[in-house]
């Protein structure tokens, strides 16, 4: 008998895991697309979380409800069950599965955030002076070969301006060479900032004069989106850019494009909200800071 106990359940366990990695492996559509090397690390991690998590949440509610169909007390019956006695064996065992668990996705989340190397806000200002370059180095998964391209990044109340001092651009729109790593200088022009892409997993803080190096792979042609992560002030929703990734060639023709524009105000979504807020004939009542000026790039969307 109890050997045919213990096959059943072998037999539900494995059922149990099956689904569970199959629900696992479907949480990949979940998110957006891999767009840069470290999206693989954290999807990794999600699809990994989310299987242990779907085998628990299975178990647990499939043995609730075989006990509720199966084991409940037939109508009239309101005796009291039978006496039991507590198992040591079953309590250390319910004990130490939990444990294990808990040090096992504490041991593989710190993996993933070492490897990504993300600067937190209390790291910068507590342990590193000001206007010291710290860098933030998402792990490449294979050997860089190639050199890296260096972009300078200026956060502002409420605009992205990216610039390309090899070759005297500045742009709105944020261009990266595909399977080429990418290096981009993090500056923060007066609050926190959160540059944030979804598409290739990373958010780093940016803080006021700690400026920050960051360094990534983008791995997808195509146009992805950058938002502020970090609540900057009353028009930080309009605070977002687009971000291209093209091949080599197209990324050198851009620049060699760019290079030859001349300089012009970007449109700034926060400054036309401010003038309309300003020419609206019922006024809020409270004040609000000032957006910047719009910036003067080569580049930016008409």
């Amino acid at each position: 008998m109890k050997i045919r106990t213990i096959l059943t359940l072998g037999a539900i366990a494995l059922v149990l895991a099956a689904v569970s990695y199959w629900i696992g492996q479907l949480s990949y559509s979940w998110l957006p697309v891999q767009a840069a090397a470290e999206s693989i690390l954290i999807d990794e991690l999600f699809s990994f979380l989310v299987t242990l998590g779907s085998f628990i949440f299975l178990g647990v509610t499939g043995t609730i409800m075989y006990s509720v169909i199966f084991q409940r007390a037939a109508k009239y019956d309101y005796s009291d069950g039978p006496h039991i006695e507590g198992n040591v064996t079953l309590e250390v065992v319910w004990t130490a599965i939990p444990i294990f668990l808990v040090f096992w996705i504490a041991a593989y989340s710190y993996n993933v955030y070492e490897k990504m190397a993300i600067q937190g806000p209390m790291e910068l200002v507590h342990l590193h002076t000001p206007l010291e370059m710290e860098s933030a180095y998402a792990d490449p998964l294979e050997p860089v070969t190639e050199p890296v391209e260096e972009i300078q990044v200026y956060a502002k109340q409420w605009s992205w301006v990216f610039r390309y001092p090899e070759n005297g651009v500045t742009s709105t729109e944020l261009h990266l060479p595909v399977n080429r790593r990418v290096r981009v200088a993090l500056n923060s022009e007066d609050v926190l900032h959160g540059f944030y892409i979804p598409a290739f997993r990373l958010k780093q803080d940016i803080i006021p004069k700690h400026p920050i190096d960051f360094e990534f792979t983008p791995i997808r042609v195509g146009k992805y989106s950058l938002t502020d992560s970090q609540y900057s002030g009353t028009y930080f929703a309009t605070m977002a850019a687009d971000v291209v990734v093209e091949s080599p060639q197209d990324y050198k023709n851009w620049l060699a494009k760019a290079a030859n524009t001349k300089l012009s105000p970007a449109k700034n979504q926060a400054q036309t909200e401010y003038i309309q807020k300003l020419e609206a004939p019922v006024k809020p009542g409270w004040p609000s800071v000032i957006p910047a000026a719009p910036p003067i790039v080569n580049y930016h969307k008409s």
